[in-house]
């Protein structure tokens, strides 16, 4: 079986993690997010990384892995909060998604609390630090463990039907 792939979407002002207000976001870089992710699963998924400040870039990623992979997590940062087109984008390819923010959005300001892609998205990890990443794509592939599995019963069990 092939491994699947899982591409981790960054969005606006991550691209700074370990200088950015570290008080709230931690010390680790965005590169040292993504190597122990590659460390971690490297063995068991394909994990692609795209980060961009540029809204149009993340929505271009969407589409393009569209096709080929079979899960986002995604951290798209402020366009969380905004980006109408990137839940559209995000439920057009029709692929699970996990959202994930480093701080718990709960207890920030009011316009954090609401999240325009989390509609579309399997479910939400926020406020574990970089941790909510490495939960995030464990999450996927059991997600996608649990899908192949009852997708392979079904066509067990619809091979089994059609000989009667």
């Amino acid at each position: 079986m092939l491994q699947p792939k899982i591409v981790v979407i960054q969005g606006a002002n991550l691209a700074a993690l370990g200088t950015r207000q570290p008080h709230l976001y931690g010390k680790q870089t965005l590169q040292q997010i993504h190597s122990d992710l590659q460390q971690r699963f490297g063995q068991q998924c394909n994990l692609e990384f795209v980060c961009s400040n540029h809204e149009g870039v993340l929505l271009d990623a969407i589409h393009k892995y569209g096709s080929s992979a079979q899960g986002f997590v995604i951290n798209a940062g402020a366009y969380t909060h905004t980006s109408y087109a990137l839940a559209d984008a995000l439920a057009a390819v029709q692929l699970p998604c996990i959202e994930v923010h480093l701080t718990n959005v709960a207890r920030r300001e009011p316009f954090r609390q609401h999240s325009c892609i989390a509609p579309v998205c399997l479910g939400s990890i926020c406020g574990l630090g970089a941790m909510g990443y490495t939960w995030a794509v464990e999450a996927m592939l059991q997600h996608l463990q649990c899908c192949s599995t009852a997708q392979s019963s079904n066509r067990e069990s619809n091979r089994a039907g059609s000989a009667i």
